[in-house]
């Protein structure tokens, strides 16, 4: 458990975590305020602005994200929490 509004996310932790995932774009928010404050929806991003944003500001990583053996669970849709409880099973 980490508490990334205190404790910052590590590129290592978000490497890793894309890794798991194919993309930073996977792990990116865009419901984050900051994301239409700061005009991103008119910008077209590449991964490597997706990291950035990540590591620059919490807000962008979607939550929660949780490990469960060699399995990675991002968000908070439907599909992906009952995937989490089915894992978790």
């Amino acid at each position: 458990m980490q508490d990334i509004k205190t404790e910052s996310i590590s590129a290592t932790q978000l490497d890793e975590m894309k890794n798991k995932t194919g993309s930073y774009e996977s792990l990116f928010s865009r419901r984050a305020m900051k994301y239409k404050e700061m005009g991103l929806k008119d910008k077209p991003l590449t991964e490597k602005d997706y990291r950035q944003l990540i590591l620059d500001e919490y807000t962008f990583l979607k939550r929660p994200v949780v490990f469960v053996n060699d399995k990675i669970f991002v968000g908070s849709e439907k599909k992906n929490v009952e995937a989490l409880k089915n894992a978790l099973r």
